[in-house]
């Protein structure tokens, strides 16, 4: 084997390396499963949100590199839809079950929860892990008043 020879298997096998290391790096923050983590809770459940009901949520949906591709709470209106109808992502439907009336979530939803290996261009690639800082204002026509939850802090995540 000549000198040459070495030096063009040895770029090979760096610039593997470096490629492997960069598919690493960016699926750190993917995930396989939905994962749910309860930001605040009011003192007091009184209204959950169960299958079939009539929902108002408000939210912020990022990429894992934090870039923010949609946010209900700067355009001060919250999605309506009937949870677990299929009317939003399978993430959502499943995330938001059991959410109390003022409640405020974290689901990290894997792609296959969200928009799949298609995406939803141009904002949300394939195979995308969405990020979305969520918070229950409405079951039913009942709606949350931020005045009547002391400990609540605002309705930014």
């Amino acid at each position: 084997m000549s000198f040459r020879s070495s030096m063009n298997a040895v770029t090979l096998l760096l610039f593997f390396f470096f490629i492997s290391a960069l598919v690493c790096a960016k699926k750190t923050a993917d995930v396989t499963e939905l994962q749910i983590g309860i930001k605040h809770k009011p003192a007091t459940c009184e209204v959950q949100a169960h299958k079939g009901d009539r929902v108002k949520v408000h939210y912020r949906g990022k990429l894992t590199d934090g870039t923010v591709f949609d946010s209900s709470f700067e355009r001060k209106n919250p999605i309506e839809f009937e949870l677990g109808a299929g009317q939003v992502i399978k993430g959502w439907d499943q995330g938001l079950l059991g959410m109390c009336l003022g409640e405020k979530r974290k689901l990290k939803i894997p792609s296959r929860l969200g928009y799949g290996d298609q995406g939803s261009q141009p904002s949300i690639p394939g195979g995308a892990t969405l990020i979305f800082d969520t918070e229950l204002v409405g079951v039913n026509g009942i709606s949350f008043d931020e005045e009547d939850d002391d400990s609540k802090t605002g309705s930014e995540l």
